[in-house]
């Protein structure tokens, strides 16, 4: 019974797994293809030649060069300051004592559940006011702290034995001395994940870069890549071959960092 199992539960992993990686196989597939609208089933598609006609394409297209720039620029900058303001604010709901701190925690947390379409119209009346549309900073600024980020840092930090900072203060150290030379070296394998998924969620980000820009100057990677989808037709080959550039970055930290990824979820970062 137990080898059955086995074998049952092998057998729908391996179905799982098919499911997730066909897609991307079928993004791949074509990519390769200089007119994939023309095949009508798999096989024609699988048997015909190949090309990187697309890929050459795109990667000498200046516009393209743009948008990804853009991607990497914005999701850097975010991530960069998500790491250092999160780690600021949960450092505070976590260490110090002060009036209406468990209120104040509850409202950062009561901002995960609110869906962003609910703050879209706000947000963009906001951006026009600063005259922010069409810059970077509205890509950017609203971004630059998130709720999920506080928390997932604040719970982190309650882990972590206050001893160590209590020694650091009587050799004379500071609060900012302790905050990122003792606690945020301690912090490295949950900074890791919050990095991670702060970088690919604004890497993918398409619904707010599309309303907060309308020239090509400032749009972001999958913001651009709409532009393949014309109105009576689709360019196939040339939106896979894009999206498959997009996803390379992704692919690359998921290969080279998975193991911090889950150092940082098996090292009590939901732990009380």
């Amino acid at each position: 019974m137990k080898s059955l199992k086995s074998i049952l539960l092998h057998i729908i992993l391996i179905l799982v797994a098919i499911g997730m990686l066909f897609p991307v196989f079928w993004m791949i597939l074509l990519s390769l293809k200089e007119f994939p609208e023309r095949y009508h089933s798999l096989l024609d598609i699988l048997f015909s030649s190949y090309t990187f006609k697309n890929f050459i394409d795109t990667f000498s297209s200046d516009i393209f060069g743009r948008y990804f720039f853009n991607s990497l620029f914005v999701a850097s900058i975010i991530t960069i300051a998500n790491l250092i303001f999160c780690l600021m604010v949960a450092y505070v709901f976590a260490r110090k004592e002060f009036k209406g701190k468990n209120i104040l925690f509850l409202t950062v947390l009561s901002v995960i559940i609110i869906p962003p379409h609910i703050v879209m119209i706000p947000l963009y009346r906001m951006m026009v006011e600063f005259n922010w549309i069409n810059s970077y900073l509205s890509l950017i600024v609203p971004w630059m702290v998130t709720p999920f980020g506080i928390f997932l840092l604040r719970q982190f930090i309650s882990t972590i034995p206050k001893d160590i900072e209590e020694a650091a203060r009587i050799d004379g150290a500071s609060v900012w001395y302790i905050l990122f030379r003792v606690i945020m070296p301690i912090c490295k394998p949950i900074l890791t994940v919050l990095a991670i998924y702060t970088f690919l969620g604004n890497w993918n980000s398409f619904l707010f870069p599309y309303l907060f820009t309308n020239e090509d100057i400032y749009r972001t990677l999958p913001v651009g890549l709409t532009f393949y989808l014309g109105k009576q037709s689709i360019d196939w080959g040339h939106l896979m071959a894009g999206a498959g550039i997009s996803a390379l970055p992704i692919l690359v930290i998921f290969i080279f960092f998975q193991k911090q990824i889950i150092q940082g979820l098996t090292a009590g970062a939901l732990k009380e």
